[in-house]
């Protein structure tokens, strides 16, 4: 079998999120099952930096798109074992940052990715790649599918190609007017009504969830809630038009990355065999953040984008009611919209002694996180899967987590009598009530119910998600849609 994976980010590359992560490993889990698997990602200036001088000349290729003639070029590396080819047209793809300015989404981001798209189809016809599964991602590949479907539709080379379109997040949609993508009439006149959010306003998800042949989200209760009105980001009717094409299939967690006992970021391994180096990463968190140093203060943390899907409007306010009643710290990183920066910065301001706070990005900061904290803040208004609760998992670090999406399938909530079984704190309802309630449930077990409470961790610690496991339902799909 032939896969071809089409993505905007593969970790290792450039990386602004989960989909990177999964660009990476699922392909390496594909060829290690003998799938003939290749990668196509636009080469932004990180993918450039990573070709050696010397290095095999890249493939020149042209392409007409209504009266433009475009000229670029295709480079191939293997940065870890997979071949990568990289679709370098600078105009598009020569900017430092893949979708903004960093305040402000590029202005061209429809025509940049619909390029993209196409691009990416001929040069798998030029290097001969002729994949049996086109494996698209998110909005930004989404056009792929319906381009196979219209513009390719008498192409032999793609006669018996099968596309995939996995949904990462589907809140992200790539809605744009045509007006804005120079050469939308070479593919325009194919449209139907439904891949429209209003006139000439093109919604490349929608193309992708109506022309796909198997679309699948993150996670099964993700695949579920996309289907109601609630969950689907508006685009709830498509999901149901497409509903017997849609499954979900929860992804797996990189345990070589993840992994406390070998862990270059902590200034302690540990195991769940022997967790006094856990007790050293957590004085040095404590230490890093600002916080009074105390083995015995309950020690909540959090690693996040700061956007509202990770429940921002729920956590503020239960912080605000949790730092004057109790007597735990809280520890958070991250960075994002400007108004939760402020509201975190009002309160760490407030409590220094009981809140610390780091805005911005660190990746050794984000492992000490997880190793240090007693309890990892997962709020999330949605989540298509999540990773952190899987790392904190691993690294016995307790998730509470709202009992949503991809959360709801790693997490056991702990409720009286079931420990033996339950790997953190859930809660369901999303509001400040619901998120202060877990925080204090959390604070009981921790201080009143010390035996639960390593019981609980020792069951955090054995939560596996394995991506050989995922990989084998991705082929179970792949194989049916060739059947």
């Amino acid at each position: 079998m032939r896969v071809l994976f089409l993505a905007s980010e593969v970790d290792g590359l450039i990386k602004t999120g989960g989909l990177a992560d999964v660009a990476r490993v699922l392909p390496i889990e594909l060829q290690n099952k003998d799938v003939d698997v290749a990668i196509m990602i636009p080469c932004y200036p990180q993918v450039k930096a990573m070709l050696h001088p010397g290095q095999e000349a890249p493939v020149q290729m042209t392409m007409q798109l209504g009266s433009t003639h475009y000229v670029y070029h295709v480079h191939e590396l293997s940065p870890f074992g997979v071949p990568v080819y990289a679709i370098d047209f600078p105009s598009y793809f020569d900017r430092d940052r893949p979708y903004d300015d960093g305040h402000h989404a590029y202005g061209d981001n429809g025509e940049r990715f619909a390029f993209f798209s196409l691009a990416a189809l001929q040069a798998a016809q030029m290097l001969n790649f002729q994949p049996d599964i086109l494996h698209c991602n998110d909005w930004h590949t989404a056009l792929a599918p319906f381009f196979l479907k219209s513009v390719l539709k008498d192409n032999l080379f793609f006669a018996n190609t099968r596309s995939v379109l996995t949904i990462h997040n589907g809140a992200y949609q790539g809605n744009f007017d045509l007006n804005t993508i120079h050469f939308a009439h070479t593919f325009s006149h194919f449209t139907e009504e439904g891949m429209y959010d209003s006139y000439n306003m093109i919604n490349f998800l929608k193309c992708g969830v109506l022309y796909a042949d198997a679309i699948n989200a993150v996670s099964p209760s993700y695949a579920k809630e996309l289907l109601s009105p609630l969950g689907g980001h508006y685009m709830s009717h498509i999901f149901q038009r497409r509903q017997d094409a849609l499954t979900g299939i929860l992804n797996g967690c990189d345990y070589g990355e993840w992994n406390s006992e070998t862990d270059p970021h902590l200034i302690k391994p540990y195991s769940a065999a022997d967790l006094s180096g856990k007790v050293a990463c957590k004085l040095e968190l404590q230490r890093k953040m600002g916080l009074p140093e105390d083995a015995d203060t309950p020690l909540f943390a959090m690693v996040s984008r700061f956007t509202d899907q990770k429940g921002f409007s729920l956590l503020v306010p239960a912080l605000e009611r949790f730092l004057e009643s109790s007597e735990a710290q809280v520890a958070i990183v991250g960075s994002g919209e400007q108004g939760i920066t402020e509201a975190l910065q009002r309160l760490a301001s407030k409590h220094p002694n009981r809140m610390g706070l780091f805005v911005g990005y660190s990746d050794a900061l984000s492992h000490q996180a997880q190793a240090g904290a007693d309890f990892f803040l997962m709020p999330s208004i949605f989540e298509p899967c999540g990773l952190t609760q899987m790392f904190s998992l691993a690294y016995g670090s307790l998730p509470i987590a709202r009992e949503v999406g991809g959360l709801k399938d790693t997490v056991v909530g702990y409720t009286q009598g079931n420990e033996s079984n339950a790997n953190g704190i859930t809660f369901i309802d999303p509001n400040g009530e619901g998120m202060y309630w877990a925080l204090e449930k959390a604070e009981q077990l921790y201080r009143d119910e010390p035996e639960h409470f390593r019981t609980i961790q020792q069951n955090a610690m054995a939560t596996r998600f394995s991506w050989q496991e995922a990989t084998d339902k991705y082929l179970a799909m792949y194989y049916k849609l060739l059947a």
